[in-house]
């Protein structure tokens, strides 16, 4: 069947693509648990993706901050994601910026397929500058929700990661030991 604006109006394609975003501390991964359980009680079949390197909270669930976690797979690129989400009403996708570039591609796939997929990630890494996948979903998501957290320094809505311990490294995975959210303007000031 191919796709017309009349097939999606009538809700034979009901796939769409929402991003959840902003910096550490910031809620993402707290919407993206609450809106799989939400689908989970509409009573929809629900898979969670996780990166198989993210085993801070738990080596398969995805866990928040706030430890509220959901049972998820692990996996090792976003080409297994399409493998693993045959007969899926609903997909979550933690952790996005740790994905490789075919993310997109793969959640456009998924949601042409008439899946809803909703996907959480930082939008920036710990320097200012776009992160991952995440901005190249944003563009093509019908839904994105950008996540301030609170700045540790003045109180102010927070949108930057700042590191706190001495690397250049890309990735570094870690907690409140190593990053803290800061607002644009304690972000760039010096300490």
């Amino acid at each position: 069947m191919l796709f017309s604006e009349q097939n999606y109006r009538r809700g034979e394609y009901g796939g769409s693509i929402e991003v959840i975003c902003g910096s550490m501390f910031s809620g993402k991964t707290e919407e993206l648990i609450r809106r799989l359980k939400r689908a989970e009680i509409a009573k929809l079949k629900v898979e969670i993706f996780k990166p198989a390197t993210d085993i801070r909270y738990d080596e398969t669930a995805v866990v928040s901050h706030n430890y509220n976690s959901i049972p998820s797979t692990p996996v090792n690129s976003s080409a297994e994601i399409l493998l693993l989400s045959a007969d899926t009403q609903v997909i979550g996708i933690d952790e996005a910026q740790f994905f490789d570039g075919g993310l997109p591609e793969v959640c456009n796939e998924i949601a042409n397929r008439g899946i809803r997929v909703i996907v959480a990630g930082l939008d920036m890494d710990f320097t200012g500058q776009p992160f991952g996948p995440v901005p190249a979903l944003m563009a093509i998501a019908e839904l994105v929700t950008k996540v301030n957290a609170v700045c540790v320094r003045c109180g102010c809505p927070a949108m930057y990661s700042y590191r706190k311990v001495a690397s250049d490294a890309k990735i570094l995975l870690g907690e409140k030991e190593s990053y803290e959210p800061r607002c644009r303007f304690c972000f760039h000031v010096k300490d």
